[in-house]
Parts: structure tokens; C-alpha cells; sequence
């Protein structure tokens, strides 16, 4: 996988316009759907289980995030999950807090049981706790650990049979076998919350555009991490809320040639 291929999906995202769909959390609604429409996808949100198997079908992508979950709206994203597993629409699930509480960690682990999902985003602690392992947590956010991300990475995949996306300081892309590593982006995207929900529908739009996963999962990051540089080489002096509203912008304005000079990916 080239720069010019990631370049290429940027290219089609914008072009095709993917309706994605993302069931996510109060927290960070706002700022996922302005996100996806600067880089050139169409966001819906929808939540209520007489509808969402309907929207389900008709999008290129759905995102389940479970960030503030609730027993009603983790009902809802199973109906929507069937519907999407029914007509061949990509689910990506972001575990949010898995670890954290028992009750996060059970549904993330239903999720994954109950329905087939092309790809799972999260830090090393909440893919770690999805598959039954002891990592260090706080709240729903979490610290490196001291375990071995690429052997997480890959023995998550295989056992959820899904795309195990483990992001942090470097990012890790898995289906068990292919692994890819990817290392854009800024420390600064840690102070504005939501940037990883952000980041699991952003993998949405590029799943829409791009059938192998592990590829569609690399070139969002890439894309993600570049227009992170960018923005952060704009504001990050001024703070936090100089760069969120700057990495929105960068979003929609980071070109093929910016992925060509600054992408950095290694393939294992």
C-alpha cells in the first residue's frame, strides 16, 4: 500500500460523497458530524430503533460508538447492526470505556458476539479489555501499559475475526495476518475530546469507499494524522480550541500532495 493509493481514497471519499451513519455519544455529536462533512462525507445521526435498521440499510457505512451507552440505544445499534450485516454495509464499533465498567465491557463484548464488524477502533486498554485482557484504564480513557500493541493488535483480530485498529502514540492496523503502522498525527489531538470518535467515522467514510479494510482502516489514519500535523502546525500555540476548529479546516483542505510528503506508514 502507497501514499498515492491513500491519496486516491481521499480523492474517492470526497468524490462519493458516503453517507455514514454514526451512533455515537452525547459528548461528542457536534464536532463528529462537522468533521466527516469537511473531509467530504455525509454524516446522519440516528438513534431511534424504529428507524435505524431503515438508515442502516441505506448507508455506505455505520458507526456504533457506545461513549455515554444506555440499554435503549445499545438495543438500537443492534437492530441497526443486523440491518447493516443484512445488506452488506460496513460496521465499525468503538468500545469506548471498555474496561472501565463492567457494564461498557459486556456490551462491547456482545457487539462484537452478536454482530459481524469489519473494524474495531480503540486505544490498547479498551481493545485489551474487549478481549478479556488486564490492561491499565482510567475512566474511558487510558495509558500505553507495559503490553505489546502489535501482538495485541494481532491476536485481537483473529480472535473477534474483525480489523483491530489500536490507536495511540503510533498506530496499529491488524486482520491477524497483514499489519500496518502508522505514525501521523499530534499529541495535542489528546486534549480535544472526541478526536478518537471522530477518527472510528472517518474509518467509516474511508470503509465506504474501500473494501479491504485493513487498507480503508491505514489510509484514514494517515489522512486523519497529516491533517492533525497540519492543523497543529496552524494553532497549536494558541491551544486546544484553536486547533479543534483549525483541524476542521484541515479536514477539508489537506491535499494528496500533503499525504505524499508527510504519510508515514510501515507495512510488517
Amino acid at each position: 500500500m502507497e501514499m498515492l493509493h491513500v491519496a486516491e481514497l481521499l480523492g474517492k471519499v470526497r468524490t462519493q460523497n458516503p453517507l455514514v451513519t454514526s451512533m455515537t455519544n452525547v459528548v461528542v455529536t457536534n464536532f463528529t458530524a462537522n468533521g466527516l462533512l469537511a473531509l467530504g462525507a455525509s454524516p446522519i445521526m440516528a438513534y431511534a430503533k424504529e428507524e435505524v435498521a431503515d438508515i442502516a440499510r441505506i448507508s455506505s457505512a455505520l458507526v456504533l460508538n457506545i461513549g455515554t451507552l444506555n440499554e435503549t440505544d445499545v438495543a438500537a445499534m443492534k437492530i441497526a447492526g443486523a440491518s447493516a450485516n443484512v445488506h452488506s454495509v460496513p460496521v465499525i464499533f468503538d468500545p469506548v470505556g471498555a474496561g472501565a465498567t463492567a457494564y461498557r465491557t459486556r456490551v462491547s463484548q456482545e457487539i462484537m458476539s452478536e454482530l459481524s464488524v469489519a473494524a474495531i477502533r480503540g486505544n490498547a486498554a479498551e481493545i485489551a479489555n474487549v478481549v478479556g485482557r488486564e490492561w491499565q484504564i482510567k475512566g474511558v480513557d487510558a495509558g500505553a501499559g507495559d503490553g505489546d500493541v502489535l501482538e495485541l493488535a494481532q491476536a485481537a483480530a483473529r480472535q473477534l475475526n474483525s480489523v483491530a485498529v489500536i490507536t495511540g502514540k503510533e498506530d496499529v492496523v491488524s486482520d491477524g495476518t497483514r499489519t500496518i503502522i502508522i505514525r501521523n498525527g499530534d499529541a495535542i489531538l489528546t486534549r480535544v475530546t472526541g478526536t478518537g470518535c471522530l477518527l472510528t467515522s472517518v474509518i467509516g467514510a474511508f470503509a465506504a469507499v474501500e473494501q479491504d479494510m485493513v487498507i480503508a482502516s491505514a489510509a484514514a489514519l494517515v489522512v486523519y494524522g497529516v491533517a492533525a500535523e497540519l492543523a497543529a502546525s496552524k494553532a497549536k500555540e494558541q491551544g486546544p480550541g484553536s486547533f479543534q476548529m483549525e483541524f476542521l479546516n484541515q479536514l477539508a483542505l489537506v491535499l494528496p500532495s500533503d499525504i505524499m510528503r508527510l504519510g508515514r506508514m510501515e507495512r510488517l
